[in-house]
């Protein structure tokens, strides 16, 4: 059994810069997700197993960057530029990838979720 743990969540003005991590050890691919209340959980960033794939959200992409460092096996989203839209639960997932390059972005495809880092965003 995985278990993820993100970390770096908080309240930041607009404008303002957030990084999170997420704590992993294995081969797996992964992904950052966020939700809002009553709104479906949707992928914002993602990348493969060697980090050399990388997903981004039309909404994010530009501001965020996702990166990982299999060494210490973490995975990290650096938010700059953030919105008040950028507000919401932060979720790092995971799940087993054999393919070196592939990226996942639906919630269904991952095995492995975080317990969620809260985002927010003052205007």
């Amino acid at each position: 059994q995985v278990q993820l743990a993100e970390s770096g969540g908080g309240l930041v003005q607009a404008g303002g810069s957030l990084s999170l991590s997420c704590a992993a050890s294995g081969r797996y691919a992964m992904g950052w997700f966020r939700q809002v209340p009553g709104k479906e959980r949707n992928c914002i960033a993602a990348i493969s197993w060697s980090g050399g794939s990388t997903y981004y959200a039309a909404s994010v992409k530009g501001r965020f960057t996702i990166s990982r460092d299999n060494a210490k096996n973490t995975l990290y989203l650096q938010m700059n530029s953030l919105k008040p839209d950028d507000t919401a639960a932060y979720y790092c997932a995971a799940r087993v990838s054999y393919n070196t390059a592939k990226v996942y972005t639906v919630v269904g495809e991952y095995d492995y979720w975080g317990q969620g880092t809260q985002v927010t965003v003052s205007s």
